[in-house]
Order: C-alpha cells, then structure tokens, then sequence
C-alpha cells in the first residue's frame, strides 16, 4: 500500500508541475509599475478650419431626448446617479475615449478617438480623429504630435454620412465607430464597430478601402449596421443581425511580416437559436483573418474563450508570429471597497458595478488551433499592479496600482520587458478613478517580463 501511495503522490506532483493548458485562465503573472502618464479629461482642440460649423463644437445630441443643446456646457456628464464634473456640448472636439495603440520605432505611439459619445444617435458632431502622441514617462505627461482627421473625399464608403454634401467629407461618430489603428507604411487600417468594417486610410485619413465582414461565409452585421433597416410593419419578421450593438473590432492585430490583419469582435455572434458562439463550455469570441495583399477575408478564424466574468476585449496586439497581447474585461467600474450596499438602488456616493476583472492576456494562435480555441498561456491583474517605488501619480493603494476603468482599450509592447496600457474614459461619462470626476485618460508602463516571457 506504502508503495502504490507514493506511487500515485509522484504521479499527483508530476500531474501538477506539467504546464497547465486547459486551466492556463488561472496562470497569473506579476507586473509593476514603471512609469504613469495622464492626458487629463478636459482636453479639447479646435476643429479643422475648413470643417463645418456643425463640428466646432461637440455632443449638442447627448440630452435625453436628443433634443439639441443649444448653450456651451449646459447638458451635465453622469456615471449612473453621479456627476462627472464636466457638462456638454464642448468648445471644439474632445481628445478622448482614445481606443487601440501601436507603438512606434521612433518611441511615440499611434492611437485613436472612438465614435464620441457611446452611440451612433448621439454622435453626429463628434470628428472620427487619429493621434499620434509622445508620453514623458519622467513628468507624466501626453503630448499630442499630430491629429489627423478622417474623411472620405472620395466617397468610398458605399453609405450615406451625416456631412455627405460638404466637400470635405469629414466623417462623425454617427457614420462609425473606429475602435483600433495598426499605422503602415502608406496609411492605416482601422477596425470599425457599426458594420463591423475593416477600413484603409491614407496617411491624412482620407479613406481608400471599406471591407464588409464575412465569417464562415456569413455576412456579419450588428444592429448599427446601414444595411440593417428595421421594417414599416411592425407584424413583420424584423431584420437580422447575428451581432450586439458594440461588438465589432474593438482589437484588431497586424502580423508581424504585415500580410494578414486578425480582426477580434468584442461580442460573441448569435447563433440561429439566439444562443452566443461558445468554445470549450466558454463564450467565445472570433478572430477574423484577413489577407492584406489580396484585400479578402481568408476564411480562417480562432476564437477567444472569455474568462469567468469576462464581458469583453479591449484591444489586441500581435508579440510574434503567434502570440498577442488581449485586453479583457468585466463592465464594472470603481473600486470593490466603496461598492454600494444596494447595486440595483444606485447612489451618488457608491460605485453601482465595481469593477472585478481587467487583465492583459497573452495568447497563442496557430496552424494547429484554427477554427479552435486560442491557447490563454497567462495574465496580469490590472487591479493588483505592484508599485513598490510609487510611481503612481493617482489611484491605487500603498504599493498597489489599480485601473478600475469601465473600458481598459489600449495595450502594446514597448520594449522585451514592457507594455502600455491605457484606457478609454468615454468623457464625460465614466468616472471610476473617483465617485465625481471624470475619468482621465491614463497611460503605464509596466514592466511584464514574466508575461512576455511565458511560453
């Protein structure tokens, strides 16, 4: 008996030193603070001279009703039952809710607006931007280099758009919503939510390309969609979208050599019985490739096995050939530790939805895992960020960093040891940082050799 005993003891030990696969969600890695830079909330720059006066100033469609706010700073930004400190419409176009990063070689980074103000319905004066900005790790500060805005001259896209007989064309947060930039040589390819879309610019963002999405063969199209129109008669069957509003390419990668571009929804597709794409008992989101050279999906995908409490992607970039970097998180906000009592009776002292789950997955796809689940090799915990030196300019506790964002939409590497991450502050309306100040945009340097490393 002592023997078999020992025997099935060397087996449990050898069991559990074996690299875990099949539970890697559980892999944790540790990441610390290195720097903390913050674009603060009220950042706001003028529109294009040559724009209309429709885009001088922004968010005049954010009331209730969408009745048109006629006064500067008369429509009050809420999280829930709390101020946010900042009221719309705004003087000029806001630099916020910045959605997708790449680094680049000379150290800056491009990033991107999002459509404005958290819909199609109340965006039409906010101006789709992209950003290349330059961060002082030293003094904690985000210089905007360049902003380019996005416009459509040329009318590429197939669509009517809310400036369609202005001859700049310049595109609104209610014709799409960009959520991630890979910037090439010749321009930039931007992954577009409504559609959703994958879509080309030029370097002075006139768009060039629009590409609808098929997956499996299947047109896909969420509620935003133009082609989607709902029906006069209400007793007919009302139209099909296989998508949730918000689910398109929150994260789309470029491939190291740049042939291929992998395009991840946010939200998983709906299944003929209105169930969601599930993979390994998990929902499963799908990651789309697309050929550059031959400008067509290829029909391959992966899918992405959500966490336990996992909601969402926030953003997506390759490491290698076959591993990336992902963003997933949960739809809460604020700190666990001031949660209010009572979550359906939420207060202006408490946070509704705290936020639970936010973390940096690294992951692998391959030959091998096509049509399958991606490999999760491991996370860090954007709650828990050890900060033994303080660098922390806001937030966190003794020795801790935490992002208890909402929307947590921006990570790349740097360097072999280090990553950047930032979140969206979808202004005015997020506060998690505090109870009643808008969030600002903040952007870290952590070092994560031990996630970079992982295999």
């Amino acid at each position: 008996m002592n023997r078999i005993f020992a025997a099935y003891l060397a087996a449990s030990a050898a069991l559990f030193a074996l690299p875990s696969f099949a539970m890697a969600d559980d892999q944790e890695f540790t990441a610390t603070l290195k720097a903390h830079a913050i674009l603060p909330a009220n950042t706001i720059i003028p529109a294009p001279g040559d724009a209309p006066a429709h885009l001088k100033s922004a968010g005049k469609f954010t009331t209730p009703d969408r009745r048109r706010a006629e006064g500067l700073g008369t429509v009050p930004g809420k999280d829930g039952a709390r101020l946010t400190g900042l009221s719309l419409p705004f003087d000029g176009q806001p630099v916020q809710g910045l959605s997708g990063i790449k680094t680049m070689p000379d150290g800056s980074f491009w990033s991107l607006s999002d459509n404005g103000f958290g819909s199609k319905a109340n965006s039409s004066d906010s101006h789709l931007m992209l950003h290349n900005i330059a961060i002082d790790w030293d003094k904690g500060t985000v210089d905007r280099k360049k902003t380019v805005f996005v416009s459509d001259p040329n009318k590429i896209i197939p669509f009517p758009i809310v400036m369609e007989g202005t001859d700049t064309r310049y595109l609104t947060g209610a014709d799409l919503n960009l959520e991630s930039i890979q910037p090439v040589s010749d321009g930039f390819w931007l992954g577009e939510e409504f559609g959703p879309y994958i879509m080309k610019a030029d370097l002075e963002g006139r768009i060039t390309h629009i590409f609808a999405t098929t997956i499996d063969g299947k047109p896909v199209l969420s509620p935003d969609n133009p082609t989607v129109v709902m029906p006069a008669n209400p007793t007919l069957k009302l139209p099909v979208f296989n998508l949730k509003r918000s689910g398109g390419y929150e994260g789309m990668a470029l491939s190291k050599d740049g042939s291929k571009l992998y395009a991840l929804l946010e939200g998983p597709l709906y299944l003929e019985d209105g169930s969601v794409e599930k993979v390994d008992g998990k929902t499963g989101l799908r990651i789309a490739e697309f050929d550059v050279a031959g400008k067509t999906w290829t029909g391959r995908s992966w899918l992405y096995p959500l966490a336990d409490g996992g909601e969402a992607i926030g953003d997506f970039n390759m490491l290698d050939e076959t591993t990336a970097l992902v963003i997933e998180r949960d739809n809460g906000a604020g700190t666990v530790s001031k949660a209010c009592a009572d979550p359906k009776a939420p207060a202006a002292d408490c946070f509704a939805t705290p936020a639970k789950l936010k973390r940096v997955y690294k992951i692998e796809m391959t030959e091998a895992n096509v049509g399958k689940a991606v490999r999760k090799i491991g996370y860090i915990d954007l709650l828990k960020i050890a900060d033994p030196y303080n660098r922390k300019r806001q937030g966190g506790s003794d020795g801790i960093y935490d992002m208890p964002f909402v929307t947590i939409e921006n990570v790349d590497r740097v360097d072999e040891t280090h990553i950047i991450v930032g979140n969206d502050n979808n202004l005015p309306y997020s506060a998690g940082r505090a109870l009643d100040k808008a969030d600002d945009n903040e952007f870290v340097l952590l070092e994560a050799a031990d996630l970079l490393n992982a295999k």
